[in-house]
């Protein structure tokens, strides 16, 4: 199964794809970011693909279906959303590839409808200290998201 998940907004032109073999093979997620400041930015699945405010802030928190505590892309204890970081070089781009057994584009817990969201700041990955580390990562405003839809 193959989902897209296209920005419309400040990071217009960037894209992010997802690939499922089968229900349990892992997810693959290939992306490029473009117009991003260079550095390290938070990135994750959230809740939901309401995109009707510009500060992407009707897209909920991060997807976190087993409800656990923020973390990185390989934590075991952190939310299926929790995807790290993605790095913006000089050009202001950002090209990806990872892949995760914690999403899934099948069933009752796809994140077909969910949305991508890129945060201006990096991700502490839950060890910063800060109030919010595990809750969000201390990744700051939300630059931009996108619905993640069928390809």
């Amino acid at each position: 199964m193959k989902a897209i998940a296209v920005f419309q907004g400040k990071l217009k032109d960037s894209y992010c794809s997802f690939y499922q073999d089968s229900p349990k093979s892992p997810v693959k997620i290939n992306g490029h970011i473009k117009h991003l400041q260079t550095g390290k930015h938070g990135f994750h699945v959230h809740q939901y693909g309401n995109l009707l405010k510009t500060d992407c802030s009707k897209c909920g928190g991060h997807w976190n279906p087993e409800n656990k505590e923020h973390g990185g892309l390989t934590d075991i204890n952190s939310h299926a959303g929790d995807l790290g970081n993605i790095t913006a070089d000089m050009n202001l781009d950002s090209s990806f590839h990872m892949k995760t057994s914690k999403l899934t584009l099948y069933g009752k817990k796809s994140i077909i409808g969910r949305s991508v969201v890129i945060h201006k700041d990096e991700d502490d990955l839950g060890k910063g200290g800060f109030p919010d580390s595990l809750i969000t990562g201390h990744a700051g405003v939300r630059v931009d998201c996108a619905v993640i839809g069928y390809a």
